[in-house]
């Protein structure tokens, strides 16, 4: 009998499980379907609407990396960045934005009380911030006051709490910047996002007037996380590079697909064969396939070994750690050059506004101009491989 409970009780916990699972891809469908819609939108606003945000919620972007503990999912690495892959391959911008839920491992630098009252109401909690440049913050009673104005705000309009960067004179940082965390609501967004790609990420200008800040709701950016899961053992700073990077991916894998899709169909207006019967479009495209699932496969591969061996309970190596950095920055590259391959081929169809094709191009070609992903990456993971000491701030 009591086997027979036991039994029934593990069958009933799968279907709860399956249940689970079945509502999360519905709801990652309704936001696939959503972003599609509403795409073209998201760049004449400059932002993501308030209603895709809570899709993405409800997709489980936010929860994914929040530990167990907090109420979270705890997903890999791997698994989140596939979410944001796949979120991407529909719209860059809105990949972009969802990528920001990697913050829960950002976050868990904060005391364990202060990250207690972050997820007390659930764990779906948007975090958007910005750092540079860093702003003196003055100390006053009941922690820092801090003032100033931020760029790059990601996501900021649909943000619950956003952070920013601080310095405080004599403090113990090393030399690194603060975060200081405050509600959303004390913060003005002053819309100035007016870019080329990424169009519909927010990313505009934030300004804090005297907000005062408790020391415990600050931290170190890249900083010991104060939870000891494996997942918060992961770098901070090479997971913060992969979301973006994983970005490009997902764009550069639109643009292909979207190009097949139109090559048996369009015509030349010379009267010349179509796209897909061109001896030379078979060539390139099939190159633009190789490329970019090399440049995906490095990428998960590194991700995968550095993630098994967290779980393993033992520690990342120098050269784990540049790798990871080293393959955000090749996925960076590839994805924005197969995006620009494809829109070559695409002849004159890639040069309308809001062409599919035309908008993953223009994203894809924004994802490696970030801070995290530049040039200099490739020289600091060849010293690191070369086994020289690791420059300043890498990986």
């Amino acid at each position: 009998m009591q086997m027979r409970f036991r039994e029934t009780k593990m069958i009933i916990t799968s279907q709860a499980e399956m249940s689970a699972e079945a509502v999360k891809a519905q709801s990652f469908e309704r936001l696939l379907d959503a972003v599609r819609k509403n795409r073209t939108q998201f760049s004449r606003d400059q932002q993501i609407s308030a209603e895709v945000v809570q899709l993405m919620r409800e997709a489980g972007f936010y929860r994914a990396l929040v530990t167990k503990r907090l109420g979270g999912d705890e997903l890999s690495p791997m698994a989140f960045l596939r979410m944001v892959e796949r979120l991407s391959e529909v719209d860059g911008s809105a990949g972009w934005v969802a990528s920001f839920g990697f913050s829960a491992v950002y976050l868990s630098a904060l005391p364990v009380a202060t990250l207690q009252q972050i997820y007390a109401d659930g764990p779906d909690v948007v975090f958007a911030g910005g750092i540079f440049p860093p702003q003196k913050a003055a100390v006053v009673e009941g922690g820092l006051e801090v003032s100033g104005r931020w760029s790059w705000g990601s996501g900021s309009t649909g943000a619950d709490i956003i952070g920013v960067g601080i310095k405080v004179e004599g403090d113990a940082s090393g030399g690194l910047p603060l975060i200081a965390v405050m509600p959303a609501s004390k913060v003005q967004i002053e819309p100035n996002w007016d870019v080329i790609g990424m169009k519909g990420t927010g990313s505009h200008d934030m300004v804090v007037d005297r907000v005062v800040v408790s020391r415990d709701w600050t931290f170190i950016r890249g900083g010991k996380s104060s939870l000891d899961e494996p997942l918060c053992q992961y770098p901070t700073m090479a997971l913060a590079a992969q979301v973006l990077a994983v970005v490009a991916l997902g764009t550069a894998r639109g643009a292909i697909d979207v190009l097949s899709d139109m090559a048996g169909a369009r015509g030349s207006i010379t009267g010349a064969a179509n796209f897909a019967e061109r001896p030379y479009f078979q060539t390139d495209i099939a190159k633009a396939e190789a490329l970019l699932r090399s440049a995906r496969a490095f990428f998960y591969e590194i991700t995968e070994e550095a993630y098994t061996t967290l779980l393993a309970g033992d520690e990342l190596t120098a050269r784990q750690r540049a790798l990871l950095r080293l393959a955000s920055t090749n996925a960076a590259r590839t994805g924005a050059d197969v995006a620009l391959a494809v829109y070559r081929l695409s002849g004159t169809t890639g040069i309308v506004h809001d062409h599919m094709i035309a908008r993953h191009m223009q994203d894809a070609m924004v994802v490696p101009q970030h801070a995290f992903l530049a040039d200099g990456t490739w020289q600091n993971a060849g010293r690191v491989l070369l086994g020289m000491e690791s420059p300043p701030g890498f990986p």
